[in-house]
């Protein structure tokens, strides 16, 4: 399991949702499951420290909201 934040955009709304799952790819595809009209793209840089998930449970949660 791998920990990585998504950048979810819908015209002027922007925000960051931590998505944990299967893989990057496997996140993207949930991200944009739970955003159909919007477009998600990977944070980069990733945090190494926080990369690998500890439990296997698949989960998004947003972090932070941007004006």
């Amino acid at each position: 399991m791998v920990r990585i934040s998504v950048q979810v955009s819908s015209g002027a709304a922007r925000f960051r949702v931590m998505v944990q799952a299967e893989s990057i790819e496997r996140a993207l595809e949930i991200a944009r499951r739970h955003n159909p009209a919007a477009e998600c793209q990977v944070s980069f840089p990733i945090d190494p420290e926080a990369f690998f998930a500890s439990d296997s449970t698949p989960r998004v949660k947003t972090v932070e909201e941007a004006a």
